[in-house]
């Protein structure tokens, strides 16, 4: 960003005013003008580091951040063209800005993130300190787009963690199941009678691996998540999507919410959600810290559902009831699953907490 205004350059110099956004090319010596795309001589003493993005957050994490793709790359990853799908990617012509894309009646919309007062804007009306505030924004307000941001476009190569497993033989075919007559009702729905039809070996059901490195993965996420005040409201196994380098994502935002209310709790997961939301719908970053917990007894059982033989869940946990630690589970590890579960949410840690202890103990430092 330039500091002070150069209106009468020498020659190879480039001319430019204060607060223009400027790109080094080679050193402190050589830059391209950002607007008008004019190259030249530039002194470094005369420029100042935009702060809006060296405080981004970690958006290698975000799904709908494609990094640095051009115009027609986008639009080839954004086909079928569908409503409200998008993703945001980091400017060719211009590095270090940003554009977004938008899909909307058969066409792909860019709108070039702008970049003044060391904050974003798409209109210069509506501006956001981050990325990842301007799409929570857009999410639930059109504003100047041709449409909400619906549905974010997966970058290649994040890949669902059961898939992934399934690929490499760590999680069961359900083609080779075989659905019995049902045995009971409850909460949940129905049980069934299964099947497995084997082969040539047995296999057993991992839902996870690298388990070490997935769960600093997530609590950072969730860290981030809860310094900008979002709630996430489904943290669970099934929304961890895993890089093709193995980073544990955060994913599925479907609940997420900026709000500590909600008016519907009929779809909420019963056994991933603390008793207060259940009860009172009350949220926070304190009910996201215990489905954490369920998450890591997720990930210790090696994919077992939570609270296996429990019908009445919700009763028992009013009750006091806590999981067991899974098998060969360390007891200091269990210990981080039932500080989430405490029952008064002010006695739970918060992520950063968690972030801290798991990298502290010596269990969790095996990857």
């Amino acid at each position: 960003v330039a500091k002070k205004q150069h209106c009468k350059p020498k020659a190879g110099e480039i001319a430019y005013h204060k607060g223009d956004i400027l790109t080094v090319r080679n050193g402190e010596y050589r830059a391209r003008h950002n607007a008008t795309g004019e190259e030249g001589l530039v002194s470094g003493s005369k420029l100042r580091e935009r702060e809006a993005l060296r405080i981004d957050p970690k958006l290698s994490l975000m799904p709908w951040f494609h990094g640095k793709i051009s115009g027609p790359q986008a639009v080839g990853k954004l086909k079928p063209v569908e409503d409200g799908l998008f993703l945001v990617r980091e400017s060719v012509r211009h590095p270090g800005d940003f554009v977004l894309c938008l899909c909307f009646s058969q066409k792909v919309f860019h709108y070039r993130v702008i970049f003044k007062d060391n904050k974003l804007s798409i209109d210069n009306k509506q501006f956001f300190y981050n990325l990842i505030d301007m799409i929570e924004f857009y999410s639930r307000n059109q504003g100047a787009l041709a449409t909400l941001l619906l549905k974010p476009k997966k970058k290649e190569g994040t890949k669902s963690a059961e898939t992934k497993l399934l690929k490499s033989g760590w999680l069961l075919d359900l083609s080779k199941l075989t659905l019995g007559e049902t045995i009971g009702e409850g909460e949940f729905g129905g049980t069934l009678i299964i099947l497995f039809i084997l082969e040539k070996m047995l296999y057993f059901i991992l839902f996870m691996f690298y388990f070490c490195a997935f769960l600093r993965d997530v609590c950072e996420g969730m860290e981030h998540l809860e310094s900008k005040k979002l709630l996430h409201r489904d943290l669970a196994g099934r929304n961890i999507l895993v890089s093709e380098d193995t980073v544990a994502k955060v994913s599925d935002f479907g609940l997420a919410k900026v709000s500590s209310t909600a008016t519907d709790n009929s779809k909420l997961p019963v056994k991933w959600t603390a008793p207060e939301a259940l009860k009172n719908t009350k949220f926070s970053a304190q009910s996201d810290v215990w489905s954490y917990g369920v998450l890591l007894w997720e990930i210790f059982s090696y994919g077992r559902q939570p609270y296996p033989k429990i019908v009445e869940v919700r009763e028992r946990v009013d009750q006091g009831y806590r999981m067991e630690p899974p098998d060969e589970c360390p007891p200091d590890v269990y210990s981080i699953m039932t500080s989430c579960w405490e029952t008064e949410p002010k006695r739970r840690p918060s992520f950063h907490k968690l972030r801290e202890r798991l990298e502290k103990e010596p269990h969790l430092t095996c990857v």
